[in-house]
């Protein structure tokens, strides 16, 4: 009996079903072995046979479950592009960052630091619509001295705490727009 169908002769399903788990990739599970290897070895400074047979067993499992992680399958195009753009955007965050560290330096320094402190919870609704754009947002959020991230959801409702006024003003505002910018549609 001939179908038309191509059978996985693995599993004697159709190809076309989707598989739990993609086939094992020999470069990427190779390379995250060896990085978690590598830093075993140097977390645990140990080196005799027990130590080092826990190693590898540790990072082959390790490497197998979570290599497609350190190296994903492209799945869409302009990938390098998003990239490039990220790229762009860790400067201005960092700028950011030193800026937000003087102003939280300056309120903890201040004399009258209980006046100046005034914490608060500010909500917004973000313009983002890519998952991967509100968790960069909700961790530039986060990284920004005076400012964490409560909560998001996947609507773009975010709570944030702020630590003063001035913390919390610039919210959503020009960070936004450069993370829509970095994940805009090509």
């Amino acid at each position: 009996m001939k179908t038309k169908e191509k059978r996985n002769l693995h599993h004697n399903q159709p190809e076309t079903a989707r598989k739990i788990r993609p086939p094992l990739r020999i470069f990427p599970f190779l390379t995250t072995f060896l990085i978690m290897f590598g830093v075993w070895m140097l977390l645990s400074g140990k080196f005799d046979p027990f130590h080092l047979g826990m190693g590898v067993i540790s990072s082959a499992l390790v490497a197998y479950l979570s290599s497609d992680l350190l190296f994903p399958t492209p799945t869409r195009k302009g990938q390098p592009a998003v990239f490039l753009r990220w790229l762009c955007y860790l400067p201005w965050l960092t700028i950011q960052v030193f800026k937000a560290n003087f102003h939280v330096t300056y309120l903890v320094f201040h004399p009258r630091m209980m006046d100046l402190i005034d914490p608060r919870i500010i909500k917004f609704k973000s313009t983002l619509d890519s998952e991967l754009g509100l968790v960069t947002f909700a961790n530039s959020i986060t990284l920004t001295p005076g400012t964490v991230t409560v909560n998001v959801s996947v609507d773009g409702d975010f709570k944030v705490h702020a630590i003063d006024k001035a913390s919390g003003d610039p919210l959503p505002g020009e960070m936004e727009r450069k993370i829509a910018n970095v994940f805009r549609k090509v």
